[in-house]
């Protein structure tokens, strides 16, 4: 027996009507924590475009990160915009400056790039405490923000926050999954596969390269953008290095080249970490470290594709093949 597309949709209907009862159930804090999942959910996705399916190694998604979230504060304390007039205008900036940083690092490919990129995440805290934009950045003092106030009395705002980056997140996961299912996601899949066959296919290897640059960061900057609502708070130190790497984290974990792995490793950033504080206080990182190599060795594929080879023996009845146990096989 086999899962048709139909059973699929309802299985997915399902989850979103979940996904929007939820923030009525659970307390304030935790309504909070699972904002928090769906707006790394969307910069986990971008970093997996990028590279899960161009093969582009960054280290530097944290940066494009800051650069949403600033735009949203810098908007709405010296412009008067409302919340959700900035996600685009934050959306346009983060894909040019993606796109023009994508042009340069087309020489560079593997630990080299990945280098590159990872001199912008260390730069990038640093560039926004400079005195010369302090009056627009806030400089070490950073920016505070006010919480949207919800549409309907029935609803508190930390709910309304909630429902509005779930919104956002069904709309940023469509145009991704319909852009990889496309003619550009395979020459985008194309170029990560064998670079000199898609080259000698007619695509131009070095503009999807950079518009991969450019979309990767656009899904960054809306889930920087969508941070700064939630924490109603930026500040230069609030994006360290860790935020690139725990980007890199959530997609090995939840799946490389995997659309729903995205939530997977979103709910591994959000979670583990305090829950590693809650076991050891003396050395939360270690406990951290030895669930992240837990869960590379048990889970190769990621949670995403252990989930597929469970549903592929469940409903084909019939023991997997050595290719779908290997991490190489990478599927949207």
């Amino acid at each position: 027996m086999t899962v048709t597309p139909n059973v699929r949709l309802i299985g997915l209907f399902a989850v979103l009507a979940l996904a929007i009862a939820l923030p009525f159930f659970v307390g304030g804090y935790r309504v909070f924590q699972f904002t928090m999942v769906l707006d790394y959910a969307i910069a986990v996705f971008g970093a997996n475009i990028l590279t899960g399916y161009n093969g582009q190694i960054a280290l530097g998604n944290g940066a494009f990160y800051a650069i949403g979230a600033y735009t949203v504060a810098i908007l709405m304390n010296h412009s008067g915009l409302p919340y959700w007039a900035t996600l685009p205008i934050a959306a346009a900036i983060c894909f040019v400056a993606g796109f023009l940083f994508g042009l340069p690092a087309l020489r560079l490919e593997g630990p080299y790039l990945a280098l590159a990129t990872f001199a912008l995440a260390v730069a990038t805290p640093q560039l926004l405490k400079f005195h010369g934009i302090e009056k627009w950045t806030g400089g070490v003092q950073g920016i505070l923000l006010d919480k949207p106030d919800a549409p309907f009395a029935a609803i508190n705002s930390d709910q309304w926050l909630y429902l509005f980056c779930l919104i956002v997140t069904v709309i940023m996961f469509v145009l991704g999954y319909n852009l990889l299912r496309g003619r550009t996601g395979r020459a985008i899949v194309a170029i990560r596969d064998h670079p000199m066959a898609a080259s000698s296919m007619g695509i131009d290897t070095s503009l999807y390269k950079s518009l991969t640059f450019g979309v990767s960061a656009m899904f960054t900057g809306i889930a920087g953008a969508l941070g700064a609502l939630a924490t109603q708070f930026v500040s230069p130190d609030s994006f360290t290095l860790f935020l690139s790497i725990s980007f890199i984290v959530g997609v090995v974990v939840g799946g490389v080249a995997t659309v729903s792995g995205a939530f997977f490793g979103a709910i591994f950033i959000e979670f583990v970490p305090p829950f590693a504080d809650q076991i050891s206080k003396a050395a939360p990182w270690a406990i951290y470290g030895v669930l992240l190599i837990f869960c590379v060795y048990a889970m190769p594929t990621g949670v995403a594709g252990l989930f597929r080879l469970l549903g592929r023996m469940i409903f084909r009845r019939q023991p997997p093949s050595s290719s779908e146990i290997s991490p190489a096989r990478l599927t949207p």
